[in-house]
């Protein structure tokens, strides 16, 4: 079938609004029609070849839709199902599957990289020339076909915008906080990063009872954002934002996480962390990056320091469960939306992160499924 989507020819190369071919789902694939994508970090990054990938390729890995057609095989969901889109498919079956790790999955890892679906090969074409997958998703555009264990049921009465953003970034956030971390109640957090992910971090910070819940972000604005998602302090960092936090928090966080993965985030989490503390790594730092810390106190202090992808999660059980407190009213995820976009103002988009205007862009192909609230003042339509 013909589809519109935004084509990167090469890093670095203003994205193109094209027409291309995508070839009907094969075993276990599943065809879903674009209500909304987001616009991710992990996106711009790629589009900048700061985070490699084969080209030409449809960027995007943070949609929801509308199942169209599903390929032989597929039992997990059926035509008209509305589904989030899960960037980290399973296999089921490897060592990591099994043991209730399935984002770290032997199967799906090496295709990611490759820029194919899980069998090595892709759906889409442009002028007859293969175009790669991004993350087996490529939601820039109107359709996709993806595994079948990337389309994560959800209810119908969630608009699917929302539905978008905890596809990726907010489980990224939520997730490091809840799974990777596990805070719990009564204690003190810092987020490094206040973007769409720290943001997510913020809400589970507090939906996990943390007392005192820091933000460190170099843009002021930000800090103020982040403050009204629930932290409780916000610091513009400077030469002393290790010594602020120790001051606030009495001598030091329980848990830091690094929403942001910029150069020297980690050695300042790992200083303002006491003593048995634990900092969890999210934000992707560049391929050339060796972070360090002081060898004798890494030991002596047994403060743990991990990574977390994807917010070391479960996809098909987290994405439902957030989405259940969302609904609940417990934490409020369309007010990460800051403005909405037409496919090709994609480039805009991008822009418009780089600038730190985005809490969340969101790509909107069909505004009633993706339910985008008019009403919301901080909340820009496409026209």
């Amino acid at each position: 079938m013909e589809i519109t989507a935004s084509l990167m020819t090469e890093p670095g190369e203003p994205l193109e609004t094209v027409s291309l071919d995508l070839a009907d789902p094969g075993p276990g694939e599943v065809l879903v029609r674009l209500a909304a994508t987001g616009i991710c970090a992990s996106d711009a990054h790629t589009h900048s070849g700061r985070i490699p990938s084969p080209a030409p390729c449809v960027l995007g890995h943070e949609g929801a839709g509308v199942v169209k057609r599903v390929g032989p095989g597929v039992t997990t969901v059926a035509e008209g199902d509305h589904v989030a889109l899960s960037w980290m498919p399973n296999c089921g079956q490897c060592r990591h599957c099994v043991s209730g790790r399935p984002v770290l999955c032997a199967l799906a890892a090496p295709a990611l990289l490759a820029g194919t679906l899980l069998d090595g090969t892709v759906r889409l074409s442009h002028q007859g020339r293969p175009v790669h997958q991004y993350s087996f998703l490529s939601t820039f555009a109107t359709h996709c076909v993806v595994p079948a264990s990337s389309a994560v049921r959800v209810p119908r009465d969630v608009p699917l915008a929302v539905a978008a953003l905890v596809g990726c970034g907010v489980l990224t956030g939520y997730g490091a906080v809840v799974n990777r971390a596990r805070v719990h109640p009564g204690s003190s957090v810092v987020v490094f990063g206040a973007g769409g992910v720290g943001l997510s971090a913020v809400m589970a910070a507090r939906v996990s009872g943390a007392e005192q819940i820091l933000v460190c972000d170099p843009v002021a604005s930000k800090v103020e954002e982040a403050v009204a998602f629930g932290a409780t302090h916000g610091i513009v960092p400077g030469e002393d934002v290790v010594e602020r936090i120790r001051d606030i928090t009495g001598g030091g966080v329980d848990y830091a996480i690094d929403a942001a993965g910029s150069d020297g985030i980690l050695g300042q989490a790992f200083a303002a962390t006491v003593d048995g503390g634990t900092i969890v790594c999210v934000g992707l730092p560049g391929v050339h990056a060796r972070p360090s810390v002081p060898g004798p106190e890494l030991v002596r202090s047994e403060k743990i320091i991990t990574g977390s992808l994807y917010g070391s999660s479960r996809p098909a059980l987290d994405i439902p469960s957030i989405l259940r407190r969302y609904s609940s009213g417990h934490l409020p995820l369309e007010r990460l939306i800051t403005r909405t976009y037409a496919l090709d103002g994609i480039n805009e988009a991008f822009a418009d992160m780089r600038d730190g205007r985005l809490r969340r862009g969101i790509v909107v192909f069909d505004e009633a499924l993706a339910g985008v609230p008019r009403h919301d003042p901080a909340v820009v339509l496409a026209a």
